[in-house]
């Protein structure tokens, strides 16, 4: 009778899977993965960088308490406005008035560590479930929206639709990391069983950086998965039809599609 050794009784032994996020988010999804028994493949196609000027954000963030609603959408953001509000001097616990949305339970639970009365967190993690959540709570409210430089107008169009007053701000802009390329080649030389995505911009970045190294994407037989819908749609743009999405579009969930995609 022939023994299985625990680490390759896990369901994802020895399976390399490619990893985009930036270098300092890359952590949590590898170690995730690693507990499952896979390796992950970490090629950052993001960096977060500042936007071009902080002008707009900090005007917006010094009549914070002008507005009914504060939606943040990432992490990220939600470590600039904090950044912000610190070196602006701002309180944002004393602004009472002030109802937060936040996308994704990462940004809920960074949100209140910094300090923010989050009062919505859409069932849904992307816009679309942001604009669901929030209905017609914001008819006739002053909105702030502060997200990456360059990224979907749904909320912002769907809002603005519905009546609400809508102020958008940049808090950062991603662009493409160096070194990517070598990585990347480096990676599909030593072969990959799947890449993940976690964004739209991670799959727009990956495909350029393919581009410039040369690289056919696609990847030919890399099962694409993807942490949700509107990353998936994202992808077939790109011509990359997804293997697996995420049922709850966050890391946990996104793992899980990866589970169930690599299964023989």
């Amino acid at each position: 009778m022939t023994s299985t050794s625990p680490e390759t009784a896990l369901p994802l032994a020895n399976r390399r899977v490619l990893v985009t996020r930036t270098v300092q988010q890359a952590g949590k999804l590898s170690d995730g993965l690693k507990s499952l028994g896979a390796i992950p493949i970490e090629v950052p196609v993001l960096e977060i960088r500042p936007p071009d000027s902080f002008d707009p954000l900090d005007n917006a963030l010094r009549k914070l308490d002008s507005f009914h609603w504060l939606i943040l959408t990432s992490t990220n953001t939600v470590q600039t406005v904090a950044a912000r509000c610190a070196l602006l001097k701002i309180d944002v616990s004393e602004i009472k008035l002030l109802s937060v949305a936040a996308v994704g339970s990462a940004t809920s639970e960074a949100a209140r560590k910094a300090g923010f009365r989050v009062t919505v967190v859409p069932e849904h993690y992307h816009s679309e479930g942001v604009v669901a959540a929030l209905g017609t709570a914001i008819v006739g409210k002053k909105v702030l929206l502060a997200r990456a430089k360059v990224a979907r107008d749904v909320i912002p169009d769907a809002l603005t639709k519905a009546g609400a007053l809508m102020t958008v701000v940049d808090a950062y802009q991603t662009v493409l990391p160096d070194g990517s390329r070598e990585l990347l080649a480096e990676a599909l030389q030593t072969g990959l069983d799947a890449a993940t995505f976690t964004s739209s911009s991670s799959v727009r970045n990956l495909a350029e950086v393919a581009r410039e190294a040369g690289v056919p994407f696609p990847f030919e037989s890399v099962p694409g998965i993807s942490i949700g819908p509107v990353t998936s749609a994202t992808m077939r743009e790109q011509g990359w039809e997804p293997a697996g999405e995420a049922k709850m579009s966050d890391l946990n969930g996104l793992i899980h599609a990866i589970v169930e995609a690599l299964q023989p």
